[in-house]
C-alpha cells in the first residue's frame, strides 16, 4: 500500500494513481483468503451471536481505523522485494493454520489463522520493518476470537466464584443475613444461582478490548498505559460483583422479579458504561498526577483528522513480486482447500448409554440418574450415564458418572470436574495425577492414569477419580487430551472421547485408602465394559 508524506495530503485532493495491477491482486489475494477461511468467518457470527461476544463485529472496525492511524506516520520509501519475504512466510504459516484448522475441522484453529494472514500481506505490503507499525492494529483482532472451550469455562466459573463471594460480602454490608453455597447465594426466602451469564466475561471481553484501544491511543508515559490495561479486568470484576450484591438486596426487599427482566439488563448496561467511565477518570488523574493538562480529547488521539486520505491510500497498492507470490499462494490453498475431496468423519461404532449395565460383576447400580435440564445444556454431552453402584448391594456406593461428545469442535467439549464439581459448593483439594494399578477379571494387570482428588461440603468428605477417555488413550491433562484431540481429528478424522469419574462418600472417621481401595475394586470391574461405550 503505497506510503507517502501526511503533509502533501492534507494540503491537496489524493492524487497519487492507482496501479490496476496491484489493485487486482489485493482483490485476488482478499477473496482468496475469505474462501479459505470461510469456515472460520461463519464460526465468529455464530460466536458473535452470543451475549459473551456481541462486541465482536466491533473489533475489526477498531482495529482498521487504528491502522489509518499508524498509516499516517509510514513514509513513501520504496520496498525492496527481499522486505517482503518475511511477510510471504508469515502468510505460508497463516495457510498451513488454517489447513490444519480446515482438516481437523476445528473453526477456532483458522480463525488463528486468519489472524496470522492478515499480518501477513501488511508485512508484504510494507515490508517487515514498516509493517511492524502496525502490531497493535492487528493484536487487537485477537479480541474478536472466541476463548477456547476449555478456557472459556475455567475461567467462567473462577469468576462466578470471585463475583458471588463479593457480592455476598456487599450484601453482608448492608445488613442483611446471606449464605453462599458453590455459586448459590441463598437470603432464606429467595435463592440466587450466580450462573454462567452473571460471571462478567460479557463485561470482561469488550471492556479489555476498550482498554487496549484506550492505551494505544493514550499519548502518556508507558507506566500510564500499563495500569490503564491492567485496570481493566479488576475494574469489571468489582463491579459485576457490585451488581450482584445490588440484585440481591433488591431482591431481599422486593422479591425475585429483580433478578429477572428489564432491570437485570438495565443494571448490566449501567455497569458496562460505570467501568469505562472509570477507565476516563483513571486517565484522568493520571494526567493530574503527571501534571499533564491538556484536555483527555487531546491526550486520547481522538481526532479522525486525515483519516479520509489514509482510507483512499489503501486501495492504491503498488505491484511487487511478492504481493504477486502472496496472491498466488492464497489462491492455490482455496482453490485445493475446495477442489478436494471433502473426507467423511470416521463413523465411530458404539453402544448407547441407555444400554450400560445394570449388574456389574458383583456390583449393582440404583436407579440411573439424570441431570437438571440446566445441566445438561451446559454438559452438552451426547450422551451420558450416572449412577451409584453398591457391592453386594451393601456397603458405601462408588457413583459412576460418563459424559460422551461425537465431535468436540465447534465449542462442545468435555468439561473438567474442576470446573464443575466446585460449582456445587464443594471444595476440591489433594488433586494430583497417578497411576492406579488394577487386576480385571481376565488376570490382566492394566494401568490406568487418573486424577485423584478429596472434596469436602462441612463434615462431608468424598474421594473422587477422573480421567479424559477416548481413541485409545487415557489423560488426566485436559489440554494434554484437546491437543491429542486435534492431531487425531487431523490424522484419522475422529473428535469423540469422554471424561470418566468415579466418586466415592468417606464415612465419618474412614481412611482415605479405604476409599481408594473401593474405587480401585469398582475400577477393576467396570474397565472391561467401558469400551462398548466409549470406543477406542
Amino acid at each position: 500500500m503505497r506510503a507517502i508524506d501526511d503533509a502533501p495530503i492534507m494540503r491537496r485532493k489524493f492524487a497519487t494513481p492507482t496501479d490496476p495491477v496491484g489493485f487486482a491482486l489485493l482483490c485476488v489475494m482478499t477473496l482468496s483468503a475469505i474462501a479459505f477461511f470461510w469456515t472460520g468467518i461463519l464460526s465468529l457470527g455464530d460466536a458473535w451471536s452470543t451475549a459473551e461476544y456481541s462486541h465482536g463485529p466491533l473489533i475489526p472496525v477498531l482495529s482498521f481505523v487504528l491502522f489509518l492511524k499508524h498509516l499516517k506516520i509510514v513514509d513513501s520509501r520504496a520496498v525492496a522485494n527481499s522486505e517482503r519475504r518475511i511477510g510471504i512466510g508469515v502468510i505460508l504459516f497463516a495457510l498451513f493454520i488454517g489447513a490444519l484448522g480446515n482438516l481437523a475441522r476445528i473453526p477456532d484453529i483458522i480463525t488463528y489463522g486468519m489472524i496470522f494472514w492478515v499480518f501477513g500481506l501488511i508485512l508484504v505490503a510494507f515490508g517487515f520493518n514498516r509493517g511492524l507499525l502496525f502490531w497493535a492494529a492487528v493484536v487487537h483482532l485477537v479480541f474478536m476470537l472466541p476463548l477456547p472451550n476449555i478456557i472459556y469455562w475455567k475461567l467462567s466459573t473462577t469468576l462466578q466464584f470471585i463475583s458471588a463471594g463479593l457480592g455476598v460480602d456487599f450484601i453482608r454490608l448492608m445488613g442483611i443475613p446471606v449464605f453462599l453455597d458453590g455459586n448459590i447465594i441463598d437470603l432464606g426466602a429467595y435463592k440466587l444461582d450466580v450462573a454462567e451469564a452473571c460471571s462478567g466475561l460479557r463485561y470482561l471481553f469488550p471492556i479489555m478490548s476498550f482498554s487496549y484501544i484506550f492505551c494505544m491511543l493514550y499519548d502518556g508515559p508507558k507506566w500510564h498505559k500499563a495500569i490503564l490495561l491492567l485496570s481493566a479486568a479488576p475494574i469489571t470484576v468489582l463491579m459485576n460483583s457490585f451488581r450482584i450484591g445490588v440484585i440481591g438486596v433488591l431482591v431481599d426487599a422486593y422479591g425475585i422479579e429483580q433478578a429477572e427482566g428489564f432491570l437485570h439488563f438495565f443494571e448490566g448496561w449501567v455497569i458496562f458504561l460505570t467501568c469505562i467511565a472509570i477507565l476516563f477518570g483513571m486517565a484522568r488523574t493520571l494526567q493530574y498526577i503527571n501534571g499533564d493538562k491538556r484536555p483527555l480529547f487531546e491526550v486520547l488521539e481522538l481526532s479522525f483528522d486525515g483519516l479520509g486520505p489514509q482510507l483512499r491510500r489503501v486501495f492504491t497498492i503498488d505491484r511487487s513480486k511478492g504481493l504477486a507470490a502472496a496472491a498466488a499462494l492464497t489462491l492455490a490453498a482455496a482453490a485445493l482447500l475446495h477442489l478436494s475431496p471433502t473426507p467423511e468423519p470416521t463413523p465411530v461404532d458404539r453402544d448407547p448409554m441407555v444400554l450400560f449395565p445394570r449388574t456389574i460383576g458383583d456390583w449393582v447400580a440404583g436407579p440411573p440418574e439424570r441431570l437438571d435440564a440446566n445441566i445438561e445444556r451446559v454438559l452438552a454431552a451426547d450422551d451420558y450415564f450416572g449412577s451409584s453402584f453398591q457391592q453386594g448391594g451393601d456397603g458405601l456406593p462408588v457413583n459412576l458418572f460418563i459424559a460422551w461428545y461425537r465431535r468436540q469442535v465447534e465449542g462442545s467439549g468435555i468439561h473438567s470436574p474442576e470446573v464443575c464439581i466446585p460449582a456445587g459448593g464443594w471444595e476440591m483439594s489433594d488433586i494430583e495425577a497417578t497411576n492406579v494399578e488394577v487386576r480385571v477379571a481376565t488376570g490382566e494387570t492394566i494401568i490406568v492414569p487418573v486424577n485423584r482428588a478429596t472434596i469436602r461440603k462441612g463434615l462431608q468428605r468424598q474421594l473422587v477419580y477422573y480421567w479424559f477417555d477416548g481413541r485409545g488413550r487415557r489423560l488426566t491433562n485436559d489440554y494434554q487430551a484437546k491437543a491429542l484431540m486435534v492431531w487425531d481429528a487431523t490424522r484419522i478424522g475422529r473428535t469423540d472421547g469422554a471424561l470418566i469419574r468415579l466418586l466415592t462418600p468417606l464415612g465419618l472417621n474412614e481412611a482415605e485408602s479405604a476409599g481408594d481401595e473401593r474405587l480401585q475394586a469398582f475400577l477393576a470391574a467396570v474397565l472391561p465394559t467401558l469400551p462398548r461405550f466409549v470406543p477406542e
